[in-house]
């Protein structure tokens, strides 16, 4: 689900594409990286291993020579030169997604189950114009989770900034704006076909939109690029998940895009 939502200049790899189980990740770990995460419970050490298995599986694809990929600031992971990324986990799907860094300055990834956020969430990691907007879409297409998707688009954000400020940005810090690509009536826009093929009730439903972040705090990043004052991204609900996607592209560089 999440290649739909990159540019072709971005390698994107999930867990379900490496053919492994989780005692082979496990094992493939640096001892680096196991060293970092060794007093993390279980699932969070797999989810660790798997993503940076899929994230060495990218790097192969893009050309690059595989190494060890230590947590940084923040936790954000940190890649070999001439690389930029992210990883992104939650139940039941881990992923990576990497570029060359001389055509993208900066990738921000993040899927999470499609179910509605615990109650009392959406106030915290929402601005109230941000809160309205999604009451009021969820009011309209009851279908979808605008509370969660709203969240991935956040997390997006927070994954593209951070490597090029390293600098916190809280929830209140970005405004968020999501479009859905088409509305087809409640819980249809842009349908396909389920797994066994055939249309019925119990195909899945594929949403898409675009997002727009803008920021609200210091824009001034330090790699020596242009201010960030807006990010651009792409969003999709499908198989149970959501997901929402930023990708900066270098300056001089055609534009990329999905």
């Amino acid at each position: 689900m999440i290649h739909a939502i990159l540019p072709p200049e971005v390698v994107a790899v999930t867990d379900a594409e490496l053919g492994l189980d989780e005692s082979a990740v496990l094992a493939s770990l640096y001892p680096v990286e196991a060293r970092q995460i060794a007093g993390a419970v279980a699932g969070r050490r797999a989810d660790f291993a798997w993503a940076r298995a899929c994230a060495r599986e990218a790097m192969s694809r893009l050309g690059v020579q595989s190494g060890p990929i230590v947590r940084g600031g923040k936790g954000m992971p940190v890649w070999p030169p001439g690389v930029v990324g992210t990883l992104t986990h939650t139940d039941g799907l881990r992923a990576a997604a990497l570029a060359p860094a001389d055509r993208v300055r900066s990738v921000g990834l993040d899927v999470e189950p499609h179910e509605a956020l615990a109650d009392g969430v959406l106030e915290v990691v929402s601005l109230p114009e941000e809160a309205a907007w999604v009451r009021a879409m969820g009011a309209e297409i009851g279908s979808v989770h605008w509370d969660k998707l709203l969240f991935t688009a956040k997390e997006a954000t927070y994954k593209a900034w951070f490597p090029l400020t390293r600098r916190w940005l809280g929830f209140e810090d970005a405004h968020i704006t999501l479009v859905p690509d088409s509305r087809c009536g409640e819980g249809r826009v842009g349908s396909r076909r389920g797994d066994h093929g055939g249309d019925d009730d119990n195909d899945a439903t594929v949403i898409t939109g675009s997002l727009r972040s803008r920021v609200l705090v210091d824009p001034h990043a330090v790699d020596g690029g242009p201010e960030l004052l807006v990010f651009d991204g792409r969003w999709v609900v499908r198989d149970g998940y959501v997901a929402s996607s930023i990708v900066l592209g270098r300056p001089g560089v055609d534009s990329v895009g999905p």
